[in-house]
Protein backbone atom coordinates (compact mmCIF):
# COMPACT_ATOMS: atom_id res chain seq x y z
CA UNK A 1 0.00 0.00 0.00
CA UNK A 2 1.14 3.52 -0.65
CA UNK A 3 1.15 6.07 2.18
CA UNK A 4 0.00 8.90 -0.09
CA UNK A 5 -3.22 6.97 -0.67
CA UNK A 6 -4.00 6.79 3.03
CA UNK A 7 -7.48 8.12 3.75
CA UNK A 8 -9.03 8.53 7.19
CA UNK A 9 -12.81 8.67 7.27
CA UNK A 10 -14.46 11.18 9.58
CA UNK A 11 -18.22 11.12 10.13
CA UNK A 12 -20.20 14.27 10.74
CA UNK A 13 -23.78 13.72 11.79
CA UNK A 14 -26.58 16.19 11.06
CA UNK A 15 -30.00 15.02 12.16
CA UNK A 16 -32.80 16.61 10.14
CA UNK A 17 -35.99 17.59 12.03
CA UNK A 18 -39.04 15.44 11.65
CA UNK A 19 -41.83 16.40 9.34
CA UNK A 20 -45.43 15.24 9.33
CA UNK A 21 -44.56 12.51 6.78
CA UNK A 22 -41.66 11.22 8.87
CA UNK A 23 -38.26 12.02 10.25
CA UNK A 24 -35.16 11.73 8.13
CA UNK A 25 -31.86 11.73 9.99
CA UNK A 26 -29.14 12.67 7.54
CA UNK A 27 -25.45 11.92 7.89
CA UNK A 28 -22.55 13.33 5.91
CA UNK A 29 -19.30 11.37 5.87
CA UNK A 30 -16.14 13.18 4.81
CA UNK A 31 -12.74 11.65 4.37
CA UNK A 32 -9.60 13.63 5.11
CA UNK A 33 -5.87 12.96 5.00
CA UNK A 34 -4.57 11.15 8.09
CA UNK A 35 -2.40 13.21 10.39
CA UNK A 36 -3.24 16.39 8.54
CA UNK A 37 0.06 16.46 6.59
CA UNK A 38 -0.22 13.65 4.05
CA UNK A 39 -1.96 13.98 0.74
CA UNK A 40 -5.05 11.97 0.09
CA UNK A 41 -8.43 11.76 -1.53
CA UNK A 42 -11.22 13.80 0.02
CA UNK A 43 -14.79 12.63 -0.57
CA UNK A 44 -18.17 13.08 1.06
CA UNK A 45 -21.07 10.71 1.50
CA UNK A 46 -24.66 11.30 2.46
CA UNK A 47 -27.01 8.82 4.06
CA UNK A 48 -30.66 9.19 4.94
CA UNK A 49 -33.03 7.04 6.96
CA UNK A 50 -36.74 7.69 7.39
CA UNK A 51 -39.05 6.82 10.24
CA UNK A 52 -42.56 7.47 11.46
CA UNK A 53 -43.05 10.20 14.08
CA UNK A 54 -44.22 9.03 17.49
CA UNK A 55 -44.41 12.34 19.37
CA UNK A 56 -46.24 15.62 18.83
CA UNK A 57 -44.84 18.67 20.61
CA UNK A 58 -47.24 21.59 20.80
CA UNK A 59 -46.75 25.07 22.27
CA UNK A 60 -50.02 26.47 23.56
CA UNK A 61 -51.43 28.56 26.35
CA UNK A 62 -53.70 31.41 27.29
CA UNK A 63 -53.64 35.15 26.72
CA UNK A 64 -56.07 37.27 28.72
CA UNK A 65 -56.77 40.99 28.85
CA UNK A 66 -58.37 42.48 31.97
CA UNK A 67 -58.75 45.94 33.49
CA UNK A 68 -56.18 45.44 36.25
CA UNK A 69 -53.02 43.42 36.68
CA UNK A 70 -54.55 41.36 39.49
CA UNK A 71 -57.65 40.55 37.43
CA UNK A 72 -55.48 39.52 34.48
CA UNK A 73 -53.21 37.34 36.62
CA UNK A 74 -56.18 35.62 38.26
CA UNK A 75 -58.00 35.01 34.96
CA UNK A 76 -54.85 33.71 33.25
CA UNK A 77 -54.11 31.36 36.16
CA UNK A 78 -57.66 29.97 36.06
CA UNK A 79 -57.56 29.42 32.29
CA UNK A 80 -54.03 27.95 32.35
CA UNK A 81 -54.93 25.59 35.21
CA UNK A 82 -58.00 24.42 33.28
CA UNK A 83 -55.90 23.88 30.16
CA UNK A 84 -53.26 21.89 32.07
CA UNK A 85 -55.95 19.84 33.85
CA UNK A 86 -57.51 19.00 30.48
CA UNK A 87 -54.13 17.87 29.12
CA UNK A 88 -53.49 15.73 32.21
CA UNK A 89 -57.00 14.24 32.12
CA UNK A 90 -56.43 13.34 28.46
CA UNK A 91 -53.31 11.41 29.43
CA UNK A 92 -50.41 13.85 29.05
CA UNK A 93 -47.93 13.14 31.86
CA UNK A 94 -46.57 15.91 34.09
CA UNK A 95 -43.05 15.14 32.79
CA UNK A 96 -44.32 16.11 29.33
CA UNK A 97 -45.60 19.56 30.42
CA UNK A 98 -43.27 22.53 30.77
CA UNK A 99 -43.86 26.25 31.18
CA UNK A 100 -42.39 28.06 28.19
CA UNK A 101 -43.37 31.69 28.73
CA UNK A 102 -45.16 33.91 31.23
CA UNK A 103 -45.56 37.63 30.62
CA UNK A 104 -47.50 40.64 31.91
CA UNK A 105 -47.71 43.93 30.06
CA UNK A 106 -50.07 46.91 29.64
CA UNK A 107 -52.02 47.24 26.41
CA UNK A 108 -52.99 50.63 24.99
CA UNK A 109 -55.34 52.01 22.36
CA UNK A 110 -53.84 54.81 20.30
CA UNK A 111 -56.08 57.41 18.70
CA UNK A 112 -54.27 60.24 17.03
CA UNK A 113 -51.82 61.58 19.56
CA UNK A 114 -53.56 60.15 22.60
CA UNK A 115 -53.18 56.79 24.23
CA UNK A 116 -55.67 55.07 26.48
CA UNK A 117 -54.93 52.08 28.70
CA UNK A 118 -57.07 49.15 27.54
CA UNK A 119 -55.93 46.88 30.35
CA UNK A 120 -53.25 44.37 31.19
CA UNK A 121 -52.40 41.31 29.14
CA UNK A 122 -51.11 38.16 30.81
CA UNK A 123 -49.91 35.24 28.73
CA UNK A 124 -49.00 31.82 30.05
CA UNK A 125 -47.57 29.38 27.53
CA UNK A 126 -46.67 25.72 27.98
CA UNK A 127 -44.99 23.08 25.83
CA UNK A 128 -46.77 19.73 25.85
CA UNK A 129 -45.49 16.45 24.44
CA UNK A 130 -48.28 14.22 23.21
CA UNK A 131 -47.07 10.64 22.85
CA UNK A 132 -50.44 9.12 21.92
CA UNK A 133 -50.52 10.36 18.31
CA UNK A 134 -53.82 8.70 17.33
CA UNK A 135 -55.50 10.78 20.06
CA UNK A 136 -53.56 14.01 19.45
CA UNK A 137 -56.50 15.84 17.83
CA UNK A 138 -58.85 14.82 20.62
CA UNK A 139 -56.33 15.87 23.29
CA UNK A 140 -55.72 19.27 21.70
CA UNK A 141 -59.44 19.84 21.22
CA UNK A 142 -60.12 19.14 24.91
CA UNK A 143 -57.32 21.45 26.04
CA UNK A 144 -58.19 24.36 23.76
CA UNK A 145 -61.91 24.10 24.45
CA UNK A 146 -61.46 24.85 28.17
CA UNK A 147 -59.47 28.01 27.44
CA UNK A 148 -62.13 29.30 25.06
CA UNK A 149 -61.41 32.45 23.07
CA UNK A 150 -58.34 33.13 25.19
CA UNK A 151 -56.41 30.10 23.93
CA UNK A 152 -53.27 30.60 21.85
CA UNK A 153 -51.50 27.90 19.86
CA UNK A 154 -48.01 28.94 18.81
CA UNK A 155 -47.03 25.87 16.85
CA UNK A 156 -46.56 22.15 16.74
CA UNK A 157 -44.00 19.69 15.46
CA UNK A 158 -43.74 15.96 14.99
CA UNK A 159 -40.64 14.03 16.00
CA UNK A 160 -39.23 10.61 16.79
CA UNK A 161 -38.42 10.21 20.47
CA UNK A 162 -35.58 7.72 19.95
CA UNK A 163 -34.02 8.13 16.51
CA UNK A 164 -30.73 6.38 17.37
CA UNK A 165 -31.41 3.38 15.08
CA UNK A 166 -32.15 5.75 12.21
CA UNK A 167 -28.94 7.69 12.84
CA UNK A 168 -26.93 4.44 12.81
CA UNK A 169 -28.59 3.45 9.52
CA UNK A 170 -27.92 6.88 7.97
CA UNK A 171 -24.28 6.76 9.09
CA UNK A 172 -23.79 3.35 7.49
CA UNK A 173 -25.28 4.56 4.20
CA UNK A 174 -23.13 7.71 4.25
CA UNK A 175 -20.00 5.70 4.98
CA UNK A 176 -20.70 3.27 2.14
CA UNK A 177 -21.31 6.12 -0.31
CA UNK A 178 -18.09 7.89 0.74
CA UNK A 179 -16.07 4.67 0.55
CA UNK A 180 -17.41 3.89 -2.95
CA UNK A 181 -16.43 7.37 -4.15
CA UNK A 182 -12.98 7.09 -2.55
CA UNK A 183 -12.39 3.65 -4.10
CA UNK A 184 -13.38 4.92 -7.55
CA UNK A 185 -11.11 7.97 -7.29
CA UNK A 186 -8.22 5.90 -5.91
CA UNK A 187 -8.57 3.48 -8.82
CA UNK A 188 -8.57 6.33 -11.33
CA UNK A 189 -5.47 7.81 -9.65
CA UNK A 190 -3.69 4.45 -9.59
CA UNK A 191 -3.39 4.35 -5.80
CA UNK A 192 -4.81 2.15 -3.09
CA UNK A 193 -6.85 3.18 -0.09
CA UNK A 194 -4.94 2.61 3.11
Amino acid sequence: MRRNGLVALVAVVAVVGAACAGATPQVVVESAPAGGTETGIVVTGTGEAAGTPDTLTVTLGVSVLRGSVNEAITAAAERADALLDALRTAGVADRDLQTANYSIFPEYDYTGETQRLRGYRVTNTVVAKIRDLPRAGEILDAATRVAGDEVVVHGLSFSIEDDSALVVDARAKAFEEARAKAEQLASLAGVELG
